[in-house]
Protein backbone atom coordinates (compact mmCIF):
# COMPACT_ATOMS: atom_id res chain seq x y z
CA UNK A 1 0.00 0.00 0.00
CA UNK A 2 1.06 3.43 -0.40
CA UNK A 3 0.22 5.96 2.15
CA UNK A 4 -0.51 10.09 1.16
CA UNK A 5 3.38 10.87 1.55
CA UNK A 6 4.14 8.13 -1.03
CA UNK A 7 0.90 9.50 -3.16
CA UNK A 8 2.90 13.24 -2.61
CA UNK A 9 5.86 11.63 -4.16
CA UNK A 10 4.89 9.92 -6.88
CA UNK A 11 2.27 13.11 -7.85
CA UNK A 12 5.44 15.53 -7.66
CA UNK A 13 7.45 12.74 -9.71
CA UNK A 14 5.21 12.52 -12.29
CA UNK A 15 5.25 16.08 -12.97
CA UNK A 16 9.46 16.14 -12.57
CA UNK A 17 11.16 13.18 -12.43
CA UNK A 18 14.64 15.01 -12.89
CA UNK A 19 13.95 17.04 -9.68
CA UNK A 20 16.59 16.92 -7.06
CA UNK A 21 15.69 14.65 -3.63
CA UNK A 22 16.20 18.09 -1.75
CA UNK A 23 13.50 19.74 -4.28
CA UNK A 24 11.54 16.55 -3.61
CA UNK A 25 11.53 16.19 -0.18
CA UNK A 26 10.41 20.21 0.03
CA UNK A 27 7.70 19.54 -2.21
CA UNK A 28 6.48 17.12 0.13
CA UNK A 29 7.87 17.80 3.56
CA UNK A 30 10.77 15.49 3.84
CA UNK A 31 14.48 15.80 3.64
CA UNK A 32 16.17 15.07 0.78
CA UNK A 33 17.47 11.54 2.49
CA UNK A 34 14.14 10.72 3.97
CA UNK A 35 12.43 11.56 0.24
CA UNK A 36 15.56 9.38 -1.41
CA UNK A 37 14.84 6.62 0.86
CA UNK A 38 10.99 6.43 0.05
CA UNK A 39 11.37 6.41 -3.41
CA UNK A 40 14.27 3.49 -3.47
CA UNK A 41 11.33 1.50 -1.74
CA UNK A 42 8.87 2.72 -4.01
CA UNK A 43 11.12 1.30 -6.67
CA UNK A 44 11.52 -1.89 -4.58
CA UNK A 45 8.18 -2.60 -4.46
CA UNK A 46 7.32 -1.91 -8.03
CA UNK A 47 4.90 0.95 -7.67
CA UNK A 48 7.68 2.99 -9.64
CA UNK A 49 8.03 0.98 -12.48
CA UNK A 50 10.67 3.10 -14.57
CA UNK A 51 11.38 6.74 -14.97
CA UNK A 52 11.28 7.83 -18.58
CA UNK A 53 10.84 10.86 -20.49
CA UNK A 54 7.71 11.96 -22.00
CA UNK A 55 9.07 12.59 -25.87
CA UNK A 56 6.57 14.89 -28.57
CA UNK A 57 5.96 12.41 -30.75
CA UNK A 58 5.69 14.69 -34.14
CA UNK A 59 9.29 16.22 -33.07
CA UNK A 60 11.26 12.79 -33.62
CA UNK A 61 9.06 11.50 -36.69
CA UNK A 62 6.07 9.89 -35.43
CA UNK A 63 3.31 12.02 -35.98
CA UNK A 64 0.43 9.72 -36.49
CA UNK A 65 -1.15 7.96 -34.18
CA UNK A 66 -3.69 5.33 -34.60
CA UNK A 67 -5.76 3.05 -32.11
CA UNK A 68 -6.37 -0.21 -33.45
CA UNK A 69 -9.07 -2.43 -32.62
CA UNK A 70 -7.72 -6.27 -33.47
CA UNK A 71 -10.23 -8.91 -33.71
CA UNK A 72 -9.03 -12.66 -33.08
CA UNK A 73 -10.01 -16.34 -33.79
CA UNK A 74 -7.51 -16.98 -30.95
CA UNK A 75 -6.67 -15.86 -27.13
CA UNK A 76 -4.42 -13.03 -27.58
CA UNK A 77 -2.49 -13.05 -24.65
CA UNK A 78 0.08 -16.01 -24.87
CA UNK A 79 3.82 -15.44 -24.79
CA UNK A 80 3.83 -16.27 -28.82
CA UNK A 81 1.60 -13.12 -29.75
CA UNK A 82 3.08 -10.54 -27.47
CA UNK A 83 6.22 -11.23 -29.05
CA UNK A 84 5.08 -10.58 -32.35
CA UNK A 85 2.98 -7.59 -31.26
CA UNK A 86 6.86 -6.26 -29.94
CA UNK A 87 8.51 -6.90 -33.26
CA UNK A 88 6.42 -4.40 -34.94
CA UNK A 89 8.25 -1.64 -34.10
CA UNK A 90 5.54 0.99 -34.78
CA UNK A 91 3.53 -0.79 -31.64
CA UNK A 92 3.41 1.58 -28.73
CA UNK A 93 1.01 0.07 -26.60
CA UNK A 94 -1.09 -3.40 -26.65
CA UNK A 95 -3.75 -4.40 -24.54
CA UNK A 96 -5.84 -7.41 -24.26
CA UNK A 97 -9.61 -5.84 -23.62
CA UNK A 98 -13.07 -7.17 -23.02
CA UNK A 99 -15.99 -6.49 -25.70
CA UNK A 100 -16.32 -7.11 -29.70
CA UNK A 101 -11.98 -6.56 -30.21
CA UNK A 102 -9.66 -8.94 -28.30
CA UNK A 103 -7.01 -6.17 -28.40
CA UNK A 104 -6.42 -2.81 -28.23
CA UNK A 105 -3.30 -1.35 -29.99
CA UNK A 106 -1.47 1.78 -29.73
CA UNK A 107 0.12 2.71 -32.76
CA UNK A 108 2.73 5.55 -33.62
CA UNK A 109 4.37 6.51 -37.32
CA UNK A 110 5.60 8.90 -39.36
CA UNK A 111 3.48 8.82 -42.25
CA UNK A 112 -0.24 7.03 -43.47
CA UNK A 113 1.99 4.75 -45.23
CA UNK A 114 3.88 3.15 -42.57
CA UNK A 115 1.07 3.18 -40.73
CA UNK A 116 -0.75 0.85 -43.12
CA UNK A 117 2.41 -1.54 -43.43
CA UNK A 118 1.88 -1.42 -39.48
CA UNK A 119 -1.86 -2.92 -40.26
CA UNK A 120 -0.18 -5.04 -42.26
CA UNK A 121 2.16 -6.55 -39.87
CA UNK A 122 -0.65 -7.04 -37.19
CA UNK A 123 -2.70 -8.68 -39.44
CA UNK A 124 -0.88 -11.59 -40.51
CA UNK A 125 0.07 -12.78 -36.40
CA UNK A 126 -1.26 -15.37 -36.15
CA UNK A 127 -4.68 -15.35 -34.97
CA UNK A 128 -5.77 -12.16 -36.25
CA UNK A 129 -9.11 -12.28 -37.81
CA UNK A 130 -9.39 -8.86 -38.53
CA UNK A 131 -8.65 -4.70 -37.61
CA UNK A 132 -10.62 -1.41 -36.86
CA UNK A 133 -8.54 1.67 -37.42
CA UNK A 134 -9.49 4.88 -35.48
CA UNK A 135 -6.86 7.42 -36.72
CA UNK A 136 -6.01 10.27 -34.09
CA UNK A 137 -6.52 14.17 -36.04
CA UNK A 138 -5.23 16.00 -33.07
CA UNK A 139 -4.67 14.95 -29.25
CA UNK A 140 -6.38 17.24 -26.63
CA UNK A 141 -4.48 15.83 -23.83
CA UNK A 142 -3.25 12.87 -22.31
CA UNK A 143 -2.68 12.17 -18.24
CA UNK A 144 -0.16 10.32 -16.16
CA UNK A 145 -2.17 7.46 -13.95
CA UNK A 146 -3.69 9.41 -10.55
CA UNK A 147 -2.08 9.08 -8.09
CA UNK A 148 -3.92 10.70 -5.43
CA UNK A 149 -6.73 9.81 -2.45
CA UNK A 150 -9.53 7.80 -3.53
CA UNK A 151 -12.11 10.18 -4.46
CA UNK A 152 -9.83 12.97 -4.84
CA UNK A 153 -10.26 15.88 -7.41
CA UNK A 154 -8.69 14.84 -10.51
CA UNK A 155 -5.34 16.17 -11.85
CA UNK A 156 -4.84 18.57 -14.65
CA UNK A 157 -3.20 16.57 -17.83
CA UNK A 158 -0.79 18.13 -19.67
CA UNK A 159 -1.73 19.71 -22.68
CA UNK A 160 -0.34 19.04 -26.28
Amino acid sequence: MVDDVDRALLASLQEDAAQSYAALGAAVGLSPGAAHERVRKLRERGVIRRTTVDVDPAAVGRGVSAFVMVNAGVWMGDPATREALLAIPGIQEAHIVAGAASLLVKVRTATTEELQATLRRIFAVDGVTGTETIVVLETCFERPVEVGAAGGSPRRGSHR
